[in-house]
C-alpha cells in the first residue's frame, strides 16, 4: 500500500526534471489535497479532481482533453417484442457511478485554468449532451463543434442501439484554428477497445491523439482532470506534450501510471 501523506515513487521513475519542479509552482497546498501525487514522467495526481482543480493557478493550461464521469443508463434489462436484447457492456460500470460530480462543480474550474485562446474537449453521451452543453456555456466556453466518435460496438438499447459518443469541442477566448484544418472531419471512426480493457470506459489512444495534436503544440501543457487509465497522457507522451492527469480511483491511477511508464520506456513508439 501507499503511505498517506507521502508522495509516491517507484524505482522505475526518473529523477525530477526541470519541468516537474516548474509544475509544482502551478499548485497550492498540494500534499493536503492529493497525498498520492506522483512525480512520474508526466505530473499525476491521485485525488478528487474537483478539489485539485481549485489549486491550479489560473490560465496555466494549454489544452484540456477529458472523458468525465456522468450518469449512464443500461438501455433496459428485458428483451424486445420481436428481438433479443444484446448482452450489455455496462454491467461492470456500477462502481464508477459512486463519484459523479456535477458538471457545474468542475467546468468553471476548467475554464479558469485554461489560457486564453485555447481549446477543450469534453466527451459525453447522448443522455447528458444537452445538460453539458448548457453548463459548458455557463462556464464561459464558446462551442466550436460537436464531434462524434463512431465505434465498432454499441450500447444495448430498445430505442436504437448507440454506436457513438459525442465530444464537445470548445474554446476559451478568441477562436483558434486547429492544426490540421484540411484533414479533420467531425466524425472519427476508431474501433472501441473490446476484451482487454484496463478501464470500463477506456478510450483509444489514437482518438485522443487527434485532439491533442490538433489543439496543442509540442511542449504545451495538457490537462485531463478525469484521467481514468491514462489514454490522454499516453497521447501526450507520443506527441511530446507535457501532461497533468488527475484520477480519484487508486486502482486506475496505478494502471495509468504504469501505462505511462511503459510508454516512455518503449520510447513512445
Amino acid at each position: 500500500g501507499r503511505a498517506v501523506g507521502v508522495r509516491c515513487r517507484t524505482e522505475k521513475l526518473i529523477m525530477k526534471t526541470k519541468f516537474d519542479i516548474m509544475q509544482e509552482s502551478l499548485f497550492e497546498n498540494e500534499t493536503a489535497i492529493a497525498p498520492n501525487h506522483c512525480y512520474a514522467l508526466p505530473d499525476l495526481w491521485n485525488g478528487n479532481a474537483v478539489e485539485i482543480l481549485k489549486t491550479i493557478q489560473s490560465e496555466t493550461i494549454d489544452l484540456i482533453v477529458t472523458d468525465p464521469p456522468y450518469k449512464i443508463i443500461t438501455g433496459g434489462d428485458s428483451n424486445g417484442k420481436n428481438s433479443i436484447r444484446p448482452k450489455g457492456i455496462l454491467s461492470g460500470n456500477r462502481e464508477l457511478m459512486k463519484f459523479i460530480p456535477k458538471f457545474s462543480e468542475w467546468l468553471p474550474e476548467c475554464y479558469r485554468v485554461l489560457k486564453k485562446g485555447t481549446h477543450a474537449y469534453f466527451m459525453v453521451n447522448s443522455t447528458n449532451l444537452t445538460e453539458m452543453l448548457v453548463e459548458v456555456e455557463k462556464a464561459g466556453f464558446k462551442v466550436h463543434n460537436i464531434l462524434i466518435w463512431k465505434k465498432n460496438n454499441c450500447t444495448p438499447s430498445q430505442f436504437y442501439m448507440k454506436n457513438c459518443e459525442y465530444i464537445i469541442f470548445c474554446r476559451k477566448g478568441k477562436a483558434k484554428y486547429i492544426n490540421n484544418m484540411g484533414g479533420s472531419k467531425t466524425v472519427h471512426d476508431f474501433n472501441n477497445i473490446i476484451g482487454n480493457k484496463v478501464h470500463p470506459t477506456e478510450k483509444p489512444v489514437e482518438l485522443m491523439c487527434i485532439y491533442v495534436e490538433n489543439s496543442s503544440n509540442e511542449n504545451d501543457l495538457v490537462l485531463d482532470p478525469f484521467m481514468g487509465s491514462g489514454s490522454t497522457g499516453i497521447a501526450c507522451l507520443k506527441l511530446n506534450r507535457k501532461f497533468i492527469g488527475i484520477e480519484i480511483d487508486t486502482n486506475y491511477f496505478d494502471i495509468a501510471q504504469n501505462r505511462l511508464i511503459e510508454t516512455k520506456t518503449k520510447g513512445c513508439a
